[in-house]
């Protein structure tokens, strides 16, 4: 855990709540392009998200495993990102 994740939580709380709010717009039948609009805001919070979790990620996790000194795990770290970068495009 990084002092970030509470934060991440309380981001994703509201990021929630904006996906709830998309949902009733599209339910109300609201103009297409405010939806489309509230999506993209929606989107990019999510990528906020992801970006700070990555770098804490490689912040802690990747930089741990490679001040270790554990071959083992500095290769696991690795490949996990890799999986992970290859599932984006």
């Amino acid at each position: 855990m990084t002092p970030h994740h509470p934060k991440l939580v309380a981001r994703l709380s509201r990021i929630e709540g904006q996906v709830r709010g998309v949902s009733k717009m599209v339910a109300e039948g609201r103009y297409c392009i405010d939806v489309l609009t509230q999506l993209r805001a929606v989107r990019a919070a999510l990528a906020k998200v992801e970006t700070t979790m990555l770098k804490d990620h490689l912040g802690h996790c990747i930089e741990g495993a490679i001040t270790s000194g554990d071959v083992a795990d500095q290769r696991a770290k690795a490949a996990e990102l890799i999986i992970l970068l290859e599932h984006q495009r």
